[in-house]
């Protein structure tokens, strides 16, 4: 799939060349098999693309919540999304996409709306990859929950457009988002596109969210330890820096990993950083913020604000299976630091069942808990890979503990959901 060039240094954090697959071509190889006594449909990994949502949940420990019935009811998950016109896409219609998902991969209805304040320049129902990938992932992980999308006309013209845009739709939105639980973010730029007084705007509506008792969960970008942050843009001159807003200490930072588990069950064999060689997990230090309490001691983190704070897989060779197209339905992998926003962002929604109330800022308990003796039982520790891309900028590298390329890793949540919601008790 073609991309076009970008004009902007913003990060829509999808890539854009998701890999698709004929559906009639997989459906001859998708069969039922056992895993721990369910049935877990393989989708489209027979061509070493994608794995199940079953599998998924089996490998990130999401299974044994769904079957006690954490699945998110009664919480509402919101995703902001590029318009049609501010992604390259191919358009699908995302309700009756999500509906062929759901039959396909045997999922309960979505509870889904889409949300336009502005002129959008194409129907609400239309979504591009990056809508797509955000529903799915978050309706596979947390199949009751509220699935409400935000969409903003994001402008592309320069990186200052691209940053006033973000501010005044996520400002234009601030009483849709004060409503909900879970706000997902694959927006961004790199820290040097954004002014002080929009650095100062986004953090306060972070404070807002936070004061709100509700979590934010971002994409900390798909060019290793270097910006620009799109990874279309590499021949711009690289700078060594994060992306904002991932780089915000009030939002959970989201990095990519690549997962190894096994195809059929999901049983989780390992997990080392995402690096793609054109592409891998966004992380590093900021200069934007100094280094926030609680990050205070943890091994490798300085004077400045640490990123990312945990990870997920982005790998397009281990992803999420995806449906796109609503005619003739095609499946992809999820791919890229944005599709670990929404998963956090599910997780989160989970967690919040399980409490029985929102657990809103949830970075100090995260860390305190991976500072502490579950850290294993509830992490993937991830000790291999680095971000560093040819760009001339070497990265960093993933090691026991935190680091800026993983953070404290992928989770467990049979053990994090409840340790979670248990500090917030």
């Amino acid at each position: 799939m073609t991309t076009p060039r970008l004009s902007s240094r913003l990060a829509v954090f999808i890539a854009a060349s998701l890999l698709p697959v004929s559906l009639a071509a997989t459906t001859a190889t998708t069969s039922q098999a056992a895993a721990s006594g369910a049935g877990v449909r393989p989708g489209c990994l027979a061509f070493g693309l994608c794995y199940s949502p079953q599998a998924f949940r089996n490998a990130y420990g999401v299974a044994p919540l769904l079957d006690k019935g954490t699945d998110g009811k009664g919480r509402t998950v919101d995703i902001v999304d590029p318009t049609n016109g501010a992604v390259p896409a191919t358009t699908s219609n995302i309700f009756a996409t999500l509906s062929s998902y759901d039959s396909y991969f045997d999922l309960p209805p979505a509870h889904l709306s889409v949300v336009g304040r502005f002129d959008l320049g194409t129907p609400p129902e239309d979504a591009n990859l990056e809508e797509v990938e955000d529903v799915e992932i978050v309706h596979a992980i947390a199949p009751a929950a509220e699935i409400r999308v935000i969409l903003l006309p994001v402008q592309l013209q320069s990186p200052s457009e691209a940053a006033q845009s973000v501010l005044t739709g996520l400002a234009a939105f601030n009483d849709a988002i004060a409503t909900g639980d879970v706000l997902s973010l694959s927006l961004g730029a790199e820290d040097s596109a954004f002014t002080a007084p929009q650095v100062r705007a986004l953090h306060s509506l972070f404070q807002r969210a936070a004061s709100r008792h509700i979590t934010v969960t971002v994409a900390s970008g798909d060019t290793g330890a270097a910006g620009p942050c799109s990874p279309w843009l590499a021949e711009e001159r690289a700078v060594k820096e994060t992306c904002y807003p991932a780089s915000d200490p009030l939002v959970l930072a989201v990095g990519g990993t690549t997962l190894h588990a096994d195809p059929k069950t999901g049983a989780y064999r390992s997990e080392p950083a995402w690096n793609s060689e054109d592409m891998a997990s966004g992380g590093g230090f900021t200069r934007l913020f100094a280094r926030p309490t609680y990050q205070a001691g943890v091994r490798g983190i300085g004077a400045q604000r640490g990123v990312p704070d945990v990870a997920a897989d982005a790998d397009p060779m281990s992803g999420l299976a995806l449906f796109t197209g609503s005619s003739s339905p095609s499946l992809v992998a999820a791919q890229g630091t944005s599709a670990g926003a929404p998963f956090w962002a599910a997780i989160i929604a989970l967690a919040d069942q399980y409490a029985g109330h929102d657990l809103g800022f949830v970075n100090p308990a995260i860390y305190a808990i991976a500072r502490g003796r579950n850290y294993h039982s509830a992490f993937h520790d991830i000790v291999s890979g680095n971000n560093t891309l040819g760009s001339g900028i070497t990265g960093y590298q993933a090691g026991p503990g935190w680091d800026p390329v993983t953070g404290w890793g992928s989770p467990v949540a049979s053990v994090l959901v409840p340790l979670l919601a248990g500090r917030h008790l």
